[in-house]
């Protein structure tokens, strides 16, 4: 049995380019076509597609609808497939479109519609539970995640983060000691090897116990009590 696919698209050359695309294959069937958000909601409901394929922006607002559509029939229809369709390499709108989960869910710039097979994949492969996103958001996501700085608190070892949280508790080398059934000496030891990754140097203006927890604080939201 065909795959029923519905087409959400306010331009009418690329919609007529996607339908055209999508009827090449035989186990793909268009079922319904639109142009905007509100007739999307109304057509899904009247012919309840496999799979619905939408550009990222349309009517009323040309905003992120396609994405709206996506996250909101996430709950109300678990097992319909939406590929996004976008002009735009914006790594943003395919983190809103995953934000609660891959499945069923693909993003891909619209220039893949002239690469027919690859439209007809990610159709086949959101209805079947799967996930497709487009090399160049990928690419993209990548080169972002490996700019993220990385917390200097990663250098840390797990003891020495919780002789960390003991000091920002107030704590002193004793009381962390007992708390952490150490002795002071073992304290002491961690909270210089501490300093020195972090990079706190010993100097008259500094508290480097103060600027240890700042740190910590800074990172955990001010979530963590004193």
């Amino acid at each position: 049995m065909a795959l029923r696919v519905v087409v959400a698209e306010d331009s009418l050359l690329m919609r007529e380019g996607v339908l055209q695309v999508i009827g090449r294959h035989n186990d793909l069937e268009v079922v319904g076509s639109c142009a905007d958000l509100p007739s999307l909601q109304k057509l899904v409901g009247e012919v309840t597609p496999d799979v619905v394929v939408t550009d990222v922006r349309m009517p009323p607002n040309f905003g992120d609808e396609g994405i709206q559509f996506a996250v909101e029939v996430r709950e109300s229809s678990p097992d319909l497939g939406v590929v996004v369709l976008s002009q735009y390499a914006e790594p943003a709108y395919a983190n809103a479109l995953l934000a609660g989960g891959s499945a069923r869910r693909a993003y891909l710039l619209k220039e893949r519609v002239s690469q027919p097979d690859q439209l007809a994949e990610a159709i086949r492969s959101v209805a079947g539970g799967g996930s497709v996103i487009d090399p160049t958001i990928v690419d993209m996501l990548v080169t972002a995640s490996s700019k993220r700085p990385t917390s200097p608190l990663a250098a840390l070892t797990p003891r020495e983060m919780e002789v960390l949280d003991q000091v920002a508790q107030g704590k002193s080398n004793a009381g962390a000691a007992a708390a952490l059934f150490l002795t002071e000496r073992a304290v002491e030891k961690h909270i210089n090897a501490m300093f020195a990754k972090l990079g706190l140097a010993a100097t008259p203006d500094v508290n480097r116990r103060v600027a240890a927890v700042l740190l910590l604080l800074s990172e955990r939201g001010g979530s963590k009590g004193g």
